[in-house]
């Protein structure tokens, strides 16, 4: 993985929910998070992994709450809030799930306990945040892919980061395998039901989010 971490710098991961599996999904892989952590925890002083995204609210079932009960249990602190439905113009059913301005305090408030921020995310609107941080003195990786058509990271926020981790590159270190990417029951195993999940069907609302 190309980037430059040094061994004692206090490191944070925030994490584009929405935007990272249409990232990973656009190259046409799963990401499994248990490795995503640990090869950031090989890098530095991990001092936190943000992961942020929207849920639907009074369902009887969400569909990504066992991703997000996993994450909670397995090293993350998640930040959810619950999506907004409207209808367009055209009259179709719409939902509307933005975590960018959580993310961007949660980033400018951690700063002063950091010296090198990991931002999941290619949303162009995110390349103030960036410069702000800078400033701060703390370094920016921002982690997205161009490898995709069309890329899914910004030509602006790209620039403005102090690296940028090309995700395709990255795949071999976090990609699920393929045993792996079926679903297993954690009651028949014994286990908590936060304890494991299902990947593919817990995020398929993220790309309406």
């Amino acid at each position: 993985m190309k980037g430059h971490f040094y061994e004692n710098e206090r490191v944070a991961l925030f994490i584009d929910g929405a935007n990272l599996y249409s990232a990973a999904r656009s190259l046409g892989f799963d990401i499994d998070y248990r490795r995503l952590l640990k090869v950031f925890r090989d890098k530095g002083r991990l001092v936190r992994a943000y992961y942020y995204t929207a849920l639907v609210e009074d369902q009887e079932y969400s569909p990504i709450r066992p991703l997000v009960d996993w994450l909670d249990y397995n090293g993350y602190t998640m930040v959810t809030k619950p999506t907004k439905e409207f209808t367009d113009a055209m009259g179709r059913r719409k939902i509307k799930g933005n975590m960018d301005i959580e993310l961007a305090i949660d980033v400018l408030e951690m700063a002063e306990h950091l010296d090198h921020v990991i931002l999941f995310s290619g949303d162009g609107d995110f390349r103030r945040l960036v410069e702000a941080v800078q400033r701060r003195g703390l370094r920016v990786s921002v982690v997205s892919t161009i490898k995709s058509s069309p890329p899914m990271v910004a030509d602006e926020l790209r620039r403005q980061a102090d690296e940028f981790i090309e995700l395709s590159e990255l795949a071999p270190l976090i990609a699920r395998t393929q045993s792996e990417r079926a679903p297993r029951p954690a009651a028949a195993a014994g286990r908590d039901p936060g304890s494991d999940y299902d990947e593919s069907p817990s995020e398929s609302l993220m790309r309406s989010a």
